[in-house]
This record gives C-alpha cells, sequence and structure tokens, in this order.
C-alpha cells in the first residue's frame, strides 16, 4: 500500500522537472491540492473499515461480514459471530506507556523521528543540494532527486519481503544502516553523474523503503484496542522530525556549508535510526518471550 506514497513521491518530481521551466511552480501547487480532494469521496465510498476495529464496535457483525465476503467471497459467514480483543477503557495514550510498551514506543518515536528527518531533508533539498554539488540544472536535479522515491517504491517491495522471512527488526537494523552508507556515497560521487543517481536510488530504497517498514514494524507492535493510536502517535513524532529536516536543510545551507556536507551529516540520524530499531527487535523478542509463558500448554 506504501508504494502509493513513493511512486507518487517520485511522479511528483518528474513532474516537478517538466512543469516548473515551463509554467513555474505555482501549478504544481494547485495540483497537489485539487488532487485529494478529488479524491476523498472515493476513498469515503470504497474504503472499508478495519475488520478488527469493526468487531470491538458493538452491533457491527453484518459489517464484519460484509467486509470478509470481499476478502473471501466463497466463504460461508451466515449465522457467523466474530469475537476479538475487547476495547479498553484507559486512554489510548496513556497504554501507550504502560509497563510493556513504554520502551518500545519511546524507541519507536526515536526511529520515526530520524528517518522522517532524513526523507523530508533529501527530498525538499535534493535538488538544491544536486545542483550545488554537480552543477546540473533544477530539471535535471529533480529528475536524479526522483530516483530517491523510486528506490523507496522497490526498497518498499524487498523489504516487506525480507521482514516476513526474516526478524523484522534486524533487516530494518540492516536496511537502514546501509542507507546511512549510500548517503555518504551520495557526498563523494559529486563528479560522477551515474554513479550519484545509483547512490540516490540506493539511499530511497533503503531509507524510504525502510520507512516503509517501520510503519508495518508499529502496527504489529500495538495490541488492536490502541493500534492506530500508537501508529498515529510514531507518524506524528515523526513528522515533527520531517519538520526539522525540512528546516534543516535551509539553515545548513544558509550558514555555507557544502552539499557534500549536508549529505554526509544526514547520514548520521539514519544510522541513530538503524540502532533504535535493533534496540526495539531486543523488546519484541523479550515481549514475545513473556507472551509464551503466558500461553497455556498444549
Amino acid at each position: 500500500m506504501f508504494c502509493g506514497f513513493t511512486l507518487g513521491s517520485a511522479l511528483g518530481g518528474l513532474i516537478a522537472s517538466q512543469v516548473l521551466p515551463r509554467f513555474g511552480w505555482r501549478i504544481l501547487l494547485a495540483g497537489g491540492g485539487v488532487a485529494p480532494l478529488l479524491l476523498a469521496p472515493i476513498l469515503g465510498v470504497l474504503l472499508p473499515e478495519s475488520v478488527r476495529y469493526l468487531v470491538m464496535k458493538s452491533g457491527a457483525q453484518d459489517r464484519v461480514a460484509s467486509v470478509l465476503q470481499r476478502i473471501a467471497p466463497a466463504a460461508d459467514l451466515r449465522g457467523a459471530t466474530f469475537v476479538g480483543a475487547a476495547a479498553s477503557p484507559a486512554s489510548p495514550v496513556v497504554q501507550l506507556f504502560g509497563s510493556r510498551l513504554f520502551a518500545g514506543t519511546l524507541l519507536l518515536w526515536l526511529a520515526f523521528f530520524m528517518s522522517l528527518l532524513v526523507v523530508y531533508l533529501m527530498t525538499n533539498w535534493m535538488p538544491t543540494l544536486l545542483q550545488q554539488a554537480t552543477g546540473a540544472s533544477l530539471a535535471d536535479a529533480a529528475f536524479i532527486g526522483a530516483m530517491f522515491q523510486l528506490g523507496g517504491t522497490l526498497g518498499a517491495i524487498v523489504v516487506g519481503r525480507l521482514m516476513d522471512r526474516l526478524d523484522p527488526a534486524r533487516v530494518l537494523f540492516g536496511i537502514y544502516l546501509s542507507g546511512a552508507a549510500c548517503i555518504v556515497l551520495i557526498s563523494l560521487s559529486t563528479h560522477t553523474r551515474w554513479l550519484m543517481a545509483a547512490a540516490v536510488f540506493a539511499a530511497g530504497a533503503a531509507i524510504s523503503g525502510g520507512q516503509v517498514g517501520a510503519n508495518a514494524l508499529s502496527a504489529a507492535f500495538y495490541p488492536t484496542p490502541y493500534r492506530a493510536t500508537g501508529v498515529a502517535w510514531a507518524n506524528g513524532i515523526g513528522r515533527s522530525g520531517s519538520i526539522l529536516g525540512s528546516l534543516l536543510g535551509g539553515i545548513l545551507l544558509g550558514f555555507g556549508w557544502l552539499a557534500t556536507t549536508v549529505y554526509a551529516l544526514v547520514a548520521i540520524p539514519a544510522a541513530i535510526a538503524a540502532v533504535a530499531l535493533l534496540a526495539l527487535g531486543a523488546v519484541l523478542r523479550r515481549e514475545e518471550r513473556f507472551r509464551s509463558a503466558l500461553s497455556p500448554p498444549r
């Protein structure tokens, strides 16, 4: 699903590289505003509610059956009753800081903050940094910058496949660490255009693709009654990082920093995100052992 986000971001870069020289930036903003307004009613009609959420709501049995029937048309659900986790009377936000979730919540927040700082700094300032580093035109720089999100699309698919087969946290640790190395490679390849484009693509596959994996990991970490709250707060904290990343690029360039130096610096938060996710893996394994200890023997 998140491939749509990275594909859309890449398409935005490709469109910008063609539209900016001819029509200016205003037409881009107009298109970016109209598109979601057209999409909203379509999603309102066609997008089903989460089955797990509907099960927690009393009186939603018919809606649950309707959604499941769309997933498995051949299943006979007549007279079926659906049960699941009961809604918690406590505030979902408070639950995020319970003894079993506290450490994992903070580690997720740190990983999201650092990851989205890198994603938005790279996305927003890539054309400017590439222009400064290589002397490329704005259109060429926007085209190379789009490689970051195209890489993110492929990376999301590969990361998801690896997370299904291997330990998810360790997969993300390796992916983010690889992303940090690729960002450093960008700073070292300013005189070789094809190598820089390849490094941008690989960095996008690791960092943007890794962020997709981190979203999936956060959803798996939280129990159903407050899963949406946990994921939303992690993304909210992450958006604080995206704001800082967007501002940081302008501040550093305003101080006269070279693009190569900025790229080298951006590798640091990527490495921090990698370490945070590795530590989260230890928390998840501890939680799994705790659940196994509570499970009755078969």
